[in-house]
């Protein structure tokens, strides 16, 4: 007789292989098809909101490692919210401004930006930039996110646009935009000034310099010295010898100790701490101190420029430090903030005499006509033949570079349009205090940002972007700074775009009667454009406020850990000067992508991975294991061995998933659920464990840690189902009758148990919770067409059984000793399977007792065919295995006695009783008779 047709074997079509690559897009056509971003908003659209604001991308090029872990990790936080019964709506953004965009459309057109009028470049780069949203949006679908795709925020829309002039006017209006002649950072090879957050740092190579200025005016203070003012010689030292040409001033430390240290015929000042850095700087030795002076004293003395006819007075200043140099700090106002404020102290011109190509002007003399880089071999020429040269050393330091052109920046004073963070800079501190910031640290490291950061730069000399809705007389030439005006010109914005600017006369765009304080009614136009931060840091009023499916405050930004400097902060910074609070209630931030070794990713390392070539490999759901599985609070490490690891941790979860449905193809769970009252101590126990997982999972989702959830599920899946529970009630589930309450009983666990595990996984593994969910049995009251419109699982206290729980682990204790014989039974050729083995048993004490009580469980949770239990250790054969872990028990094994049953392969003496089934046992004899 065939007796494998009255087992119970795997019957779902989802005895599965995984296949991802292949299946993730038809599961992504059915969420298309059934609109599951507006069923999921439908279902839930009278409870609480959860609004997670998408921080916007830059629209240029493919996604990278950073965009999936990025969208990822809200996509897994939105779908749980959304599970959690919260109304979640989720828009996601682009920022589509900008020089890159200015100079991916040149690259790709082939022309230079002049060569066209500006209407129809800024139209190229507007066509380029929707190119890569709409890029972009369909590798985000592929990663099984979920959202408004149809209806995205675009920082290029009329209406975000209009919205961003309104906080322009906003501010404005209280008095924090100005415009300023200042120092900023300047990138020649971009031509545009740019933000603090526009900033990298990186090696740079420069010459160290020590330079000599004479004094000419000592204001009578070294008089009796008996040292001549033609030989007295201030010290500075500087990496930067460039600037020379614009410097004004030498600074000092007011308090600190200045020395005359005469060397052969010639004095020299600098800081007494820093006079051996000079001598071995300069390799010069025998000194002798003439005086000592506090920097303060020498204020007002006046010496004459290395290389021009032009004076250099000493100043004080309380940023000089002693850290490196000479403590007499070279100062050009024109070419530093420091320097810029303490000129402005002493009432110093603001000389700048470089261009915005990083050519020196007329103003730089000889120099004129030169790269500043140029400048630097000239000039160090000029002060070695004017022997005004002390030393020179090269030096790699930190210097800052653009982050868009990777090169390196210089400061230049040019008139710009600033933000005043002084106006508003305590308000934003304290509504920092107001934001949970996750992790913690996050709250000192913006704090300490927004207090010492200066007057934000908001300006840009280029041409795609939002203009600055600012007008100028054309008789007086002074700013018209007006909120009715800057409101005025939203609304046209609103209406038409932003390039209505550029199409539009002045007078077009005035209100009429328009007027300036001087009488005058003519105007011409600013021609800057705004920092593309101010565009994005405008993106709490241009689309929270502005939908009506959102709020504000948004409840959770979540970002790169560089965005305390980016996004996070002009967010903060727009929303507290108009709106006096924090735009999010909740800041997390994460890590940078890094290789399994922890280094960067880059292309002369060849150690970068591409998301788009993982998913054609391993299929999207492998990347969302790997974002869930990491600590993401710091940098995430990937490599392809750590991809390989998690494809396997895949399996194990898929396989766990597809032994249940496998075993429930015969199942209803309206009509074959067995009570708990009814069920034995093992599906108990498994219960017990699956409200356990619940309540850590849940926990992990709550509190943001992902990697919780990754390591509770797994466990469970490996540990508690797969090598434990699965494995003991193979038995049951195969050779029991289909209908029998023992049988329903384990499958009432499995049901329970795959309806919370579906649910759990899917913000992580969407597309193969959604897989499972398909083939499950359904209950008449659960009709969703997908796990993404379930409600999350709850814990039902009454499995919460303390009692049973300490049973059950003593019990795996024990049990972990009995393995551990079979084994070396295994080893030792007594024994094949585990079914071959008898057990005998000899124990004392509490642990006989407790073996006793459960007599009846022991053949099955051991998965043999038969247990002996003797009480005494010592009558235990010499060849008995001793416990490790449970001291008083030792564990024989050998072959069971009697045949092999064909059915159930358990070794009885009942086999071959029954002459009708003479290969079953007298069980499998009882079982096949009753079918």
């Amino acid at each position: 007789m065939d007796y494998s047709k009255t087992l119970n074997l795997p019957q779902t079509e989802f005895a599965m292989r995984a296949n991802l690559p292949q299946k993730e897009p038809a599961i992504l056509k059915e969420w298309e098809d059934i609109n599951i971003y507006k069923k999921a908003l439908e279902k839930n659209k009278n409870n609480t909101p959860f609004i997670l604001h998408d921080g916007p991308p830059y629209a240029n090029g493919d996604i990278h490692l950073g965009h999936t872990l990025n969208k990822i990790l809200k996509d897994m936080i939105n779908k749980y919210k959304t599970m959690r019964g919260f109304y979640a709506p989720y828009v996601p953004g682009w920022d589509t401004h900008g020089l890159p965009i200015e100079l991916q459309a040149l690259k790709k057109l082939g022309i230079k930006v002049h060569d066209v009028p500006v209407i129809e470049f800024r139209n190229m780069c507007r066509d380029y930039a929707l190119e890569q949203v709409e890029r972009q949006k369909q590798q985000f679908k592929r990663l099984g996110v979920i959202g408004d795709w149809d209806n995205p925020y675009l920082t290029l829309n009329p209406e975000f646009e209009a919205k961003q002039i309104e906080v322009f006017g906003d501010m404005a209006e209280k008095g924090y935009i100005y415009k300023g002649l200042k120092p900023v950072y300047w990138c020649p090879s971009c031509e545009t000034a740019l933000a603090e957050a526009e900033i990298e740092y990186a090696d740079e190579t420069s010459n160290s310099i020590y330079v000599k200025f004479r004094l000419v005016d000592d204001k009578g203070l070294f008089k009796g010295l008996g040292i001549s003012l033609d030989n007295i010689y201030y010290v500075i030292w500087t990496t930067t010898t460039w600037t020379l040409p614009a410097n004004l001033a030498i600074c000092l430390g007011p308090e600190f100790d200045y020395v005359l240290a005469r060397f052969n015929d010639e004095v020299y000042i600098v800081a007494k701490e820093l006079l051996d850095n000079l001598k071995r700087a300069a390799k010069l030795e025998g000194e002798k101190i003439i005086a000592i002076f506090k920097g303060y004293e020498l204020e007002g003395q006046v010496c004459k420029h290395p290389f021009f006819e032009r004076e250099s007075i000493v100043i004080v200043g309380e940023h000089v430090t002693l850290e490196s140099g000479t403590g007499c700090v070279h100062t050009a106002p024109g070419h530093g903030e420091e320097d810029f404020y303490i000129g402005q102290k002493y009432g110093l011109d603001v000389l700048n005499p470089v261009d915005g190509k990083g050519r020196f002007t007329e103003l730089a003399g000889k120099y004129a006509g030169l790269t500043y880089k140029e400048g630097n071999k000239a000039i160090l020429q000029d002060l070695k033949e004017n022997n005004m040269l002390l030393a020179e050393e090269k030096i790699t330091h930190s210097y800052p570079h653009c982050w868009r052109c990777k090169n390196p920046i210089i400061f230049r004073a040019t008139e710009q349009w600033f933000a005043s963070i002084d106006g508003f800079r305590n308000e934003a501190i304290e509504a920092i205090k107001e934001v949970k910031w996750v992790p913690e640290w996050g709250e000192e490291r913006i704090k300490n940002m927004v207090a010492d950061r200066g007057d934000w730069c908001i300006s840009r000399q280029r041409s795609w972007g939002v203009p600055i809705p600012i007008f100028y007389c054309e008789d007086c030439g002074k700013e018209l700074i007006d909120k009715k005006v800057i409101y005025h010109v939203a609304e046209i914005f609103r209406q038409k775009g932003s390039n209505a600017w550029f199409e539009l006369e002045a007078k077009d765009l005035l209100p009429n009667g328009t007027k300036c304080s001087c009488g005058s009614e003519r105007f011409r136009k600013e021609t800057d454009i705004m920092d593309v931060w101010f565009d994005s840091g405008s993106s709490h009023a241009g689309v929270l406020e502005a939908r009506e499916d959102l709020r504000w405050p948004a409840d959770l930004y979540i970002e790169g850990n560089d965005q305390y400097r980016g996004w996070f902060q002009s967010s903060l910074l727009t929303s507290v000067a108009t709106r006096g609070k924090a735009p999010y209630k909740i800041v997390i931030t994460h890590g940078m992508v890094v290789d399994g070794e922890g280094r960067k990713m880059s292309k002369s390392l060849g150690n970068g991975i591409d998301p788009l070539d993982v998913i054609k490999e391993y299929g999207a759901d492998v990347l969302r294991l790997w974002v869930s599985s990491a600590d993401y609070k710091s940098d995430v490490r990937i490599s392809k061995d750590i991809l390989k690891q998690l494809s396997e941790v895949y399996r194990k979860i898929r396989n766990t998933a597809r032994f249940l449905l496998g075993n429930l193809y015969d199942f209803s769970p309206d009509d074959d659920m067995v009570p708990y009252e009814d069920m034995n101590e093992l599906d108990k126990w498994a219960l017990l464990k699956l409200q356990h997982l619940i309540k850590e999972v849940t926990d992990a989702y709550e509190n943001y840690e992902f990697h919780v959830l990754y390591h509770a599920i797994h466990n469970f899946c490996v540990v508690d189902m797969s090598n434990f529970y699965l494995d003991i009630i193979k038995d049951r589930l195969y050779t029991e009758r289909p209908n029998s309450k023992e049988r329903r009983a384990a499958q009432t666990v499995l049901y329970t148990i795959l309806d919370a595990l579906v649910k759990m996984i899917a913000p992580v593994l969407s597309f193969t919770a959604d897989e499972i969910w398909k083939y499950m049995p359904k209950s008449k009251n659960n009709k969703y067409e997908s796990v993404h419109l379930a409600d999350w699982p709850e814990v039902v206290e009454k499995y919460v059984d303390k009692e049973l729980e300490n049973r059950w682990d003593n019990i795996q204790k024990i049990r972990g000793e009995v393995l551990k014989a079979l084994e070396i039974a295994r080893a030792n050729k007594i024994i094949g399977h585990s079914l071959n083995a008898k057990v005998e048993i000899y124990a004392d004490g509490e642990t006989y007792e407790f073996l006793n009580e459960i007599r009846g469980y022991l053949e099955t949770v051991f998965i043999v065919s038969k247990v002996e239990l003797n009480k005494g250790i010592d009558k235990a054969p010499t060849s008995a295995y001793s416990g490790e872990e449970v001291k008083d028990i030792k564990v024989l094994v050998s072959q069971a006695e009697g045949e092999k049953c064909e059915r159930c392969w358990v070794y009885s003496a009942t086999v071959g009783l029954d002459k009708d089934h003479p290969t079953l046992c007298s069980r499998c004899v009882n079982v096949v008779k009753s079918l």
